[in-house]
């Protein structure tokens, strides 16, 4: 059975190393979704840049391009919808998402965080600064998560979760590097659930249906 791409805006603030990921799945025929769009913060963003090279629909939004907090948050509400968007994942980007824009997007908007949530999460939980963390307490694994977006940092139930070993000669940087590879293959699954319509939410329980149950 032919499954419908789903329309999906994507959120970054640097590089945008996961949105290239999920472009190039999408591209091989691997992901079924359609980039509608990619909006950062930062102007510079090399995720808004790639967008560009490519013919997605790039979108550089700050809140201190508005008056008002109010202002943003109509505005971002109003390109998700103009843009008919579905499902939106958050691929490192560096703000707290507007409580409007989550409920509007409610069981609809992903992120992706390297570690096993709740472990090594909340703010100030980003990047490198994750990494060290879990080398300072000696754990033996870390890995992806993929979660739901709720009003808090990384609290949102877990859709897909994968282990990454710790190495004993591990750094902050190498475990990094390993936790990003599995980034770029997680992502891209968790929105393929989403497009065929596998995942059902009940309260914090996100269970994955088989093809047979959908």
């Amino acid at each position: 059975m032919e499954i419908k791409p789903i329309r999906i805006a994507a959120f970054a603030s640097g590089g945008g190393s996961n949105v290239r990921a999920i472009y190039s799945n999408i591209a091989k025929g691997a992901l079924s979704a359609e980039l509608v769009a990619v909006i950062s913060n930062n102007s510079a963003c090399g995720a808004l840049q790639f967008a560009r090279d490519n013919g997605i629909p790039a979108f550089h939004l700050s809140v201190r391009q508005f008056s008002t907090a109010g202002q943003f948050e109509n505005r971002l509400l109003a390109l998700l919808t103009e843009h008919k968007t579905e499902l939106v994942v958050l691929a490192g980007y560096m703000k707290k998402m507007p409580e409007m824009v989550v409920r509007a997007f409610k069981n609809r908007m992903l992120n992706i965080h390297p570690s096993l949530l709740p472990s090594f999460g909340g703010k100030g939980l980003y990047g490198h600064f994750v990494h060290e963390a879990v080398l300072n307490y000696g754990c033996k694994v870390s890995g992806v998560t993929v979660h739901l977006v709720d009003a808090e940092y990384d609290t949102g139930p877990p859709v897909l979760q994968r282990c990454v070993p710790v190495l004993d000669d591990d750094t902050p940087e190498t475990l990094a590097s390993r936790v990003l590879q599995e980034e770029h293959k997680i992502y891209s699954d968790a929105i393929q659930l989403f497009a065929e319509k596998r995942v059902h939410i009940v309260g914090r329980s996100v269970r994955i249906l088989s093809g047979t149950e959908k």
